[in-house]
């Protein structure tokens, strides 16, 4: 992790080649298990990146205390988060190919008892901030410096539980809880705004305390130097909650205008015509 804000090209480019490593991991994976959730990854490839190749304080322990947390209240997308947590060493890379198989400890959702690198067991949807809360808490109890990043679903802003836990954290100061809304607009039963409308979202965070900004969440160079800029403000007071506009199923064209595709399973030659979709394409933003 580096403070200055600035990203070079070489740098946009390597977490832009992760992201694309994510994408196509996603799709792999998913041919193991024969179905799971290949769009939810796609809108927050960038941010997965951003923050593990750049942003977040980590070494090759996972135990590490004073290590950056990461929550995943949508714990759907882990099959793009496994990848990356054995790419860093956190688990041998064999175990990816034993993917939602009798006896692996990589299921559908993430489960912080099996899988060395998981800060948080979440699937159920609206506990990650409440859990983040609490070990930003304890980590200030034991004198410990670290930062608490939690990525939510725009759907999980539904749940009650989000908005007490966002309370908490103004109320007790928390400047190192940084919540990242992957703002792709869906959700398993159709447009998020459909279901049950949760804008202003921007406004409502202010009020309830925490500062907020707004990012293209595919725009890798304007993603990261938000969030090294917010990672680095030791003089904020108050708990930052950073919008990411993304696109559910970015980087195939068809998962991105059709809803449906937040379970699915591409045949054998589908899957293959993604992968070249994803290899042929560089994604520079396009969610704003």
């Amino acid at each position: 992790m580096t403070d200055n804000v600035d990203i070079s090209s070489e740098q946009a480019e390597r977490l832009e080649e992760r992201a694309q490593f994510v994408r196509l991991e996603t799709i792999r994976l998913i041919e193991i298990a024969k179905v799971g959730h290949y769009s939810s990854v796609f809108s927050c490839a960038e941010i997965f990146s951003s923050l593990y190749y750049d942003v977040m304080n980590i070494s090759d322990d996972p135990g590490w205390p004073l290590r950056d947390r990461f929550l995943m209240g949508k714990g759907h997308a882990a099959v793009g988060l496994f990848p990356i947590l054995a790419d860093k060493g956190y688990f041998p890379t064999e175990w990816l190919d034993s993917y939602t198989r009798l006896g692996s400890p990589l299921g559908d959702h993430p489960d912080m008892r099996k899988v060395p690198g998981v800060d948080f067991s979440s699937g159920s949807i609206g506990h990650a901030l409440s859990n983040g809360v609490g070990m930003a808490l304890g980590g200030r109890m034991q004198d410990l410096q670290f930062d608490v990043f939690v990525m939510l679903g725009d759907g999980e802003m539904q749940e009650g539980q989000v908005w007490e836990a966002a309370i908490s954290a103004a109320s007790h100061k928390l400047s190192n809880v940084i919540a990242i809304i992957d703002r792709n607009g869906y959700q398993l039963d159709g447009k998020v705004d459909d279901v049950m409308a949760v804008e202003p979202l921007d406004e409502k965070w202010r009020a309830f305390g925490w500062e907020v900004h707004e990012v293209d969440g595919h725009d890798i160079v304007a993603l990261t130097s938000l969030l090294r800029r917010v990672k680095s403000d030791k003089s904020r007071e108050k708990p930052c909650c950073i919008i990411a506009k993304t696109v559910k199923g970015r980087g195939i064209d068809y998962m991105e205008t059709e809803p449906g595709w937040h379970l699915g399973y591409l045949s054998r030659e589908d899957s293959e015509k993604a992968r070249q979709t994803i290899l042929n394409t560089r994604i520079t933003g396009g969610a704003l």
